[in-house]
């Protein structure tokens, strides 16, 4: 008979999109409020990929990438996207109801980037609370490889190579704090 395996911690990650600034900085403050502090944000980038998010979002849109010290059993990346969506909800227009921020948690292991979404399709598997996860990247030959889903702006160079660090942090750290669960 198998034995049930405890998670190895993973990284979290929240990828961010908002239109200026100020709200970057916002949900930062906001995301070290309950993650505690980011240990790596990569550049600003511009979001034109698709215009998905333009009607709700307004066009113009940028990405920027927070990366958590603090690492986190795996299982609780349903209940992170649930905390996010609800921030989401508190920074959107009153008015309208329209997000001024988008934010995507999700986790870096050693192995593989995965993204928590409130959407299901035939690569996401569920994982609970309404909540969907789906590997985007994969580690293979010292690089993170695009998945055939993976979303465009994932597949860029300067997206796997910001992961690409932030795995390296991650590595570093659980070989230095010896971290497991169990």
């Amino acid at each position: 008979m198998a034995k049930k395996q405890s998670p190895e911690p993973v990284k979290l990650i929240c990828p961010a999109l908002a239109r200026d600034d100020g709200w970057f900085e916002r949900a930062e403050v906001e995301l070290q409020d309950e993650f505690g502090p980011v240990d790596l944000t990569s550049e600003t980038w511009d979001f034109d990929y698709t215009d998905y998010y333009t009607e709700e979002m307004g066009e113009g849109l940028k990405r920027r990438i927070y990366s958590f010290r603090k690492l986190i059993d795996p299982g609780e990346l349903a209940a992170i996207k649930n905390l996010t969506n609800e921030k989401e909800t508190r920074f959107a227009d009153k008015s309208s109801g329209n997000r001024a921020v988008n934010l995507d948690p999700g986790y870096i292991s050693h192995s593989k980037l995965v993204l928590a979404s409130t959407k299901n399709y035939s690569h996401r598997i569920y994982i609970g609370e309404g909540i969907f996860a789906e590997i985007t990247l994969e580690w293979h030959k010292n690089n993170f490889e695009p998945l055939k889903l993976t979303y465009p702006d994932y597949r860029t160079n300067a997206y796997r190579d910001f992961f690409a660090l932030v795995r390296s942090v991650y590595a570093s750290q659980v070989e230095k704090e010896c971290m497991c669960y169990g």
